[in-house]
């Protein structure tokens, strides 16, 4: 019985070899439009960037830049700041850009024959106060903790949007907080990485953000959040951004137009 079970077992790991080809389901390109415009404590905001790219299957090892797109952004004062490409990378700058807080901006992009618009108003943002440092975090007990402390301004609806950036090799951290139950208090963004040392620097940037985006993002990382399912289980729904699609709605893009005061925290893990 036992020789009988070898022969099964031994036919199966050599006859185990033949391609198996996956069907994956697939659809029409969609534009994705990265366009964060953030004015960083210290500078004038003018230098700016826009990023546009096609979505691609889900096994393509690379992202196609939306190559030849007229790219504009008007403010309420009639001004147009033109975001001109850099060779065919799809990523498109101006320098001429002028941040100015509650300045609401529409972003207009042409690509394709078909017109592409979204709307932002420029969101203040609080400073943050200080880092408090915790070596004894984690479900193991011996993992940093970092804490970005700042003070939310009383009677204001305000949204926060905070990223965490380390110099070892991991993904940006991200996460958006609101002060429904903290308005006027002094709160946390918390951050916390197994990998982190003494000695690495991690960079804090906190933006101001609207209610729409802050309900756009918390939903998107609801989805990207570890659990989420493979590529071959049911996906969740598409979470569309605020920008349409005026010609064609039903091919609307993916992606976000945000306009953010910012400010940005450099730590040394001690």
């Amino acid at each position: 019985m036992k020789k009988a079970l070898y022969i099964v077992f031994a036919f199966i790991l050599f006859n185990c070899e033949d391609v198996i080809d996956l069907k994956v389901p697939t659809s029409d390109p969609k534009l994705v439009i990265e366009a964060s415009l953030n004015w960083f404590e210290g500078t004038d905001g003018s230098e700016q960037q826009i990023k546009l790219t096609l979505s691609a299957p889900f096994f393509d090892q690379e992202v196609p830049p939306a190559n030849n797109a007229t790219v504009l952004v008007e403010d309420t004062n009639n001004n147009i700041f033109e975001f001109v490409e850099e060779e065919n990378t799809g990523i498109y700058k101006t320098n001429t850009f002028i941040p100015q807080i509650n300045q609401e901006y529409t972003l207009t992009i042409i690509y394709q024959e078909q017109t592409y618009i979204g709307t932002e108003v420029l969101t203040t943002v609080t400073p943050i106060d200080y880092i408090e440092q915790n070596n004894e975090g984690g479900f193991s007990g011996e993992d940093i903790e970092l804490k970005a402390f700042y003070t939310d301004p009383a009677n204001i609806d305000n949204y926060y949007f905070f990223e965490f950036i380390s110099d070892i090799p991991q993904i940006p951290v991200l996460e958006v907080y609101d002060d429904e139950f903290t308005d006027g208090n002094q709160i946390f963004a918390f951050y916390s990485e197994e990998d982190l040392e003494a000695g690495n620097l991690v960079t804090i940037n906190n933006y101001g953000i609207s209610q729409q985006f802050y309900q756009f993002m918390d939903l998107l990382l609801q989805q990207t959040s570890d659990g989420g399912g493979g590529p071959f289980q049911t996906q969740p729904a598409t979470v569309r951004g605020n920008c349409i699609n005026i010609t064609n709605p039903e091919n609307f893009p993916l992606g976000y137009f945000r306009v953010s005061q910012a400010y940005q925290f450099t730590y040394i893990v001690e």
